[in-house]
Formats: C-alpha cells, structure tokens, sequence
C-alpha cells in the first residue's frame, strides 16, 4: 500500500489536548482589578466631598439667617394678607391695669400674626406682681388673645414701717395705705412674707381659731407669734410640724376652757410638755379663773398655781 502526498500541501501538527496557560495570565488580570480600584476610590471621594460641600453650603445660610430670612419674609407677606394684629382681647385681668396690658401686647418688633412672639410677651407680663400665670394665644386673622390669672391676697406684711399686700406665696402685690387697710391678718417682721404659706398652713391646722386671729409676727427668723383680736399672743414652738401640732392643741383648749377673752395676756407653748400662761401685772389687775372642764388628753400638763397659769411668768 502507497502513500500519496499532495505537492505543494503541508501537513497538519498536531493539537495538543491540554493547553497550559500562559505565563503571566495570573498578573494581568491583578492589574486589570487593580487599575479598577482607584476609580471606585474616586467615586466615593466625590461624594464625601459633595456631602462636605452641602454641610458647608448649610452651614453658610445659617450663619446669614437665610432660613429666619426667608420665614420672616413668608410671615410679614402672609401680614399683608390681612393677617396683622389689630385687636387684643384681655380676659381676667380686674387688678392688672388694661392700659399696661394693651401696651406689652401691641410692643411687638412687627403685627404679623405669625411672627408674633408669644412666650417674649407672655414673660412680660409675668413682671407684674399681681400676675400668677399668663397665657398669649393667636386668634386669627387679627386677634391676640391674653388671658391672666391674678394673685389672692392673703395677708398685710409690715416690715420697716411700711405696709403691703401680699399673696399666699409672699409675693408683694401693692403698696397699703393706713387708711385704707383691708380686712386681712398682718405678718410682722423680716421675711414675714416668704413664710406666708407656713402661715397658712398653720392656720388651716386651726381652723375655728381663724376669725379671731389679728395677725402673727415671724420672730428670730425661726417661730411664730400669733396675735388675737382680743389682744392675747400665742408663742409657738420652733418648726412648723410642731408648732401645728401647738396651735391645734391650743384651739382644742379655747374651746374647752375659753382661754380668749378672759383677760389674760399671752400664752407660750414653746417649751414641750409645758403651757405657760402669762398675766399682767398693772396694779389692780386680777388673775382670771379658768373654769374647771376637763382639758384635752393631749393637753400640756398644767404649771402649779392658779389652774393653768404659771404666778412666776406674770407680766
């Protein structure tokens, strides 16, 4: 058998069955993943410094009030409208004058309902003494609407020759002319007023003593006189759950024994367990008797002599 060769053809080279791969394949394709990793550094540099520039653009507005600028505009255009102040109605306002009222209202930096400043005003209006609580509120189109609540008084405070009203808190209210004193109880002494509500927590302990008590005077800074209108002094113990504790022993004794109105001069509970009662001692004066009823079981135990009556503390 002969073989045939074509002239001019060359033959074929084999295919070899496994390729090995190319030396250096392994490096391009780490430079083709390197060179994609800046460019995704780039992007996300981009955005933090678009982010930067957007916080530094904010910022620059705020520091020009461009927002207060743009809302005042938007309140003042909205004024335009129609929506400006032009009324105030005042509700419970009987001893604030209406005049000084209408006066904190209308000081107002412009009268566009929106941009009225209801706290500023509120807090103006808490200067005056007589004013416990405020409330400003809008009532659109055209009204401010304040609402006041006034202070109690409680009591006259007498302190270096001068008289004034006070509330329950010891907030002085007016000046009190002698001739025209109202019909209220008179705390004498400095700081009287600050203590005003001790005062009345006391009273409240004794509440059948209340009509006659005249006034009561805040002695040492640390206790309390009680002065009656038919002209005894009750001296009571220091510190006020004491000194409760003495004034309704006190009220309980009156109305056993009478204690007021009998001519005796002053009473003192000050001491624990003991109740001092004090006479006067002006010539022709008699120590009154006190009648024999069976005095309260918490009562302080008598001093010997005259039943309930000390004769060393007469005055």
């Amino acid at each position: 058998m002969s073989a045939k060769i074509a002239r001019g053809a060359a033959a074929p080279r084999p295919r070899p069955k496994n390729k090995a791969p190319a030396r250096g394949g392994r490096g391009r394709k780490g430079a083709a993943e390197a060179s994609q990793l800046p460019e995704a550094v780039r992007r996300v540099s981009w955005f933090v410094l678009i982010g930067m520039l957007a916080a530094l653009a904010i910022a620059l507005l705020a520091a020009f009030r461009v927002p207060q600028m743009i809302g005042t505009g938007l309140g003042e255009a909205i004024g335009e409208a129609g929506f400006s102040m032009k009324r105030v109605e005042i509700k419970g306002a009987r001893k604030v004058p209406q005049l000084q009222i209408y006066n904190i209202a209308f000081d107002q930096p412009t009268a566009a309902m929106p941009l009225i400043d209801l706290e500023a005003t509120r807090q103006r209006l808490l200067r005056f003494g007589w004013v416990r609580e405020a409330r400003v509120s809008r009532r659109f189109p055209d009204t401010l609407v304040v609402d006041i609540v006034e202070r109690k008084p409680a009591a006259v405070w007498q302190h270096n020759q001068r008289l004034a009203l006070i509330d329950m808190d010891g907030v002085v209210l007016e000046p009190v002319r002698m001739d025209a004193m109202p019909d209220l109880p008179i705390v004498i002494g400095p700081a009287a007023n600050v203590h005003a509500s001790e005062l009345g927590r006391l009273v409240d302990a004794a509440p059948k003593l209340q009509a006659m008590m005249a006034g009561a005077s805040w002695i040492g800074g640390r206790r309390w006189d009680i002065r009656f209108q038919s002209g005894e002094i009750l001296a009571l113990p220091e510190g006020e759950a004491a000194a409760r504790k003495a004034l309704a022993t006190f009220a309980r004794m009156d109305q056993a024994t009478q204690l007021l109105g009998r001519g005796f001069v002053r009473f003192d509970m000050r001491i624990p367990g003991k109740f001092i009662v004090r006479v006067s001692n002006e010539p022709g004066s008699s120590v009154p008797s006190i009648a024999p009823n069976t005095p309260p079981k918490d009562a302080p135990a008598e001093t010997p002599g005259t039943p309930g009556i000390d004769p060393a503390q007469t005055i």
